[in-house]
């Protein structure tokens, strides 16, 4: 998988929000913005309500997440019957 679009996007700085991945030149988390995603709202909608979004970085947050669930690690996920 290709990461450099994700490399001129997404960092992580122990000094800005305790080391989550922001945009860069933000403190806007690729976890907030994954969060608006699944909460329903769009791409478009999402780069409205930030300045600094772009649907190129919006993507960059998704394909970051599937990358770092390729990293072999276990996540439990609860089954409701």
């Amino acid at each position: 998988m290709d990461t450099s679009h994700i490399e001129r996007f997404i960092h992580s700085d122990p000094d800005i929000m305790l080391g989550k991945p922001v945009i860069i030149g933000t403190r806007l988390t690729v976890e907030s913005v994954l969060e608006r995603l699944a909460a329903a709202e769009s791409i478009n909608e999402v780069c409205e309500s930030h300045p600094a979004l772009t649907p190129e970085v919006v993507r960059a947050c998704i394909s970051f997440a599937a990358q770092a669930l390729h990293v072999g690690t276990v996540y439990p996920v609860a089954h409701h019957a």
